[in-house]
């Protein structure tokens, strides 16, 4: 009797020490978890942080600009060898002048070859902002003017630092006569960086210190503008016919799998959908924001009806209920009721949607928006691309200087993707209930 007294005894004071064995595993096996969760989440914001600070040290100096000083001699017997009319004068040839200051400043190169690589010192496009200065103010005409032009884009990488002058000279992007040139304008503080405004005011170029996002934006504007019109209301009208009208039955399950089973779907196959039916059967115009919207909406209503169905079912059946009882009809009850108080949730996947869109490449290159635009579009069915086909477009250029500017128009488009979704996040914020 005393043996087994003494052993449930000694069971008696195991059992604590187990027990408590066991928590500690438990809560060891916790606190592991738990690191292992802040070690992702450190990864993943380690990582971002690498993409982020990659793409904005390759791309802030596309923000700037190399200008050259040249004393230019607006020389009337150029400016004005076909008459002294706007027209007239707007044909001059005013590349000469450019030329013949250029030279001016570097009076011992002689050689003709010499001189063609010293005209390209500056910018192709420098010309064209000497006459815009003639043709605003005329009276320049026969006076000799300092004009800050921009570089080429050689002479733009090099003062940004991004050429090797210890390397040899048949491995490096200028020679050594070019740097001679460059040294004596910088020594001379006739070289400086200046604020690039070409970059969002100009067009795509095939010249990099001429390249801007312009028109790249406006036609990101018009095609998302073609998108908002056309899925808004489609998804928002489906998803209340699903959600609130819509009898519960084979046909409505086939509806709801296949617009789950949309969202899933890789985007080309959106661009070729619009390649087939939207062009070549219908007869769209090609490269329009129009196509290209109508595309980006078919993509878009999946992602938009199924938010709009989760903000329909999230407000209160008690809110119904109230309102049928006091006699509203179904329509009054969803239109006066139902919609107002899921309107944020509604709003804020159509943002989220628009994002998307925005962000988009693969559908938009299938219905020919990667063709080369220099003109701003003024309308749906002109010409045009888009902000992301545009990095896409550069980012295939051979030029250094097109490096940089693809890391600023990604850092523009970033900056357009991260307002949205902070607009949306504003939005659920500000008018959504708790219920």
């Amino acid at each position: 009797m005393s043996e087994m007294a003494q052993t449930a005894e000694e069971a008696t004071v195991r059992r604590p020490d187990l027990s408590n064995a066991r928590l500690r595993k438990r809560y060891a096996a916790e606190r592991r978890f738990r690191l292992y969760g802040l070690l992702a989440v450190l990864a993943a914001v380690g990582m971002l942080a690498v993409l982020l600070g990659s793409i904005v040290l390759n791309g802030y100096s596309a923000f700037l600009q190399t200008h050259i000083a040249l004393d230019v001699h607006m020389d009337e017997t150029v400016i004005m060898a076909e008459g002294d009319t706007p027209e007239a004068m707007a044909d001059a040839n005013y590349r000469a002048l450019v030329f013949k200051a250029i030279e001016r400043r570097f009076p011992s190169v002689r050689d003709m070859g010499e001189q063609r690589e010293l005209h390209r010192l500056v910018s192709g496009g420098a010309p064209r902002a000497i006459k815009d200065m003639v043709l605003d103010n005329p009276a320049l005409v026969g006076t000799t003017q300092t004009v800050w032009v921009k570089a080429d884009d050689e002479i733009d990488m090099l003062h940004k630092g991004y050429v090797d002058r210890t390397l040899p000279e048949n491995r490096r992007l200028v020679n050594d006569r070019t740097l001679g040139w460059y040294d004596s304008l910088r020594e001379a503080d006739l070289i400086e960086l200046q604020f690039n405004t070409t970059f969002f005011t100009g067009t795509d170029s095939r010249e990099p210190e001429q390249a801007g996002i312009l028109g790249a934006a406006v036609g990101s504007f018009l095609t998302l503008f073609v998108t908002l019109l056309l899925s808004f209301p489609v998804a928002v009208l489906a998803a209340i016919y699903l959600e609130e009208f819509a009898p519960k039955n084979r046909l409505t399950d086939l509806i709801e799998v296949n617009i789950n089973n949309l969202a899933a779907v890789p985007s080309i196959v959106f661009g070729l959908l619009g390649l087939a039916v939207i062009i070549n059967f219908f007869g769209f115009p090609r490269s329009s924001p129009l196509v290209g919207g109508i595309v980006l909406a078919l993509m878009t209503l999946p992602t938009i009806i199924i938010s709009a169905r989760s903000a329909l079912k999230a407000v209160p059946p008690s809110v119904r209920e109230a309102a049928l009882g006091i006699g509203a009809s179904r329509i009054q009850t969803v239109t006066h009721h139902v919609l107002p108080l899921a309107l944020p949730g509604v709003l804020t996947g159509t943002i989220i949607g628009m994002a998307q869109a925005l962000g988009e490449t693969a559908p938009l290159l299938m219905v020919g928006m990667v063709a080369f635009v220099v003109a701003v579009p003024s309308g749906f069915t002109d010409a045009s691309t888009v902000l992301p086909v545009q990095i896409f477009l550069w980012s295939d250029s051979p030029e250094r200087a097109f490096v940089e500017k693809t890391s600023a128009a990604i850092m523009v488009l970033l900056a357009f993707l991260i307002t949205m979704n902070a607009v949306a996040v504003f939005l659920r914020k500000r008018f959504e209930r708790r219920w």
